[in-house]
């Protein structure tokens, strides 16, 4: 199967909502997924929080649809003095696995990191599911982190943060 990999553009956006949506399918979390088109306009192309590598089927010069989306941030790391990049979510349509797509996005990633000067790169992967660890591990060389365990505050617990300290007025 013939497919390339390209920095996403904001003509994307709309494949980029799509391919987030399926991603949450598959964790089983669909409502979760609550990016709008305007939001990730937004953060990717005029705030430039975040960044996204897509995979198209076909060639740049007859594209296809996308079929898998790496969405990155850049983070940094005391120890090491350099930044890094946190992966945020990596997804490849199921019909478009076991061809070399999720391989790709590492690859370009990788590229990303190396050109600049990252010390590495993290991201989570749900503890059951088998298949992407496997591949982390054993196409990846990747290791796992089991000393660390994740830890979230979602909107609600970010705005009682400020009621942890007295008032200083």
């Amino acid at each position: 199967m013939a497919f390339f990999i390209r920095s996403a553009r904001p003509e994307d956006v709309e494949a980029i909502r799509l391919l987030i949506y399926a991603l949450a399918v598959y964790e089983k979390e669909p409502e979760s997924a609550k990016a709008t088109p305007e939001l990730l306009y937004k953060n990717l192309f005029e705030d430039r929080l975040a960044h996204a590598l897509l995979a198209f089927s076909g060639t740049p010069e007859a594209p296809g649809e996308a079929i898998g989306l790496a969405l990155y941030f850049f983070n940094f790391s005391t120890w090491t003095g350099k930044r890094g990049i946190y992966l945020e979510d990596l997804f490849v349509q199921p019909e478009h696995r076991q061809s070399g797509v999720g391989k790709a996005l590492f690859a370009e990633l990788g590229k990303v990191a190396q050109d600049t000067g990252c010390a590495r790169m993290d991201w989570v992967v749900l503890k059951w599911n088998q298949p992407s660890i496997d591949f982390y591990r054993h196409r990846l060389g990747a290791k796992s982190m089991d000393e660390w365990m994740g830890m979230r505050l979602e909107e609600d617990g970010i705005g009682r943060l400020r009621s942890l300290v007295p008032s200083q007025d």
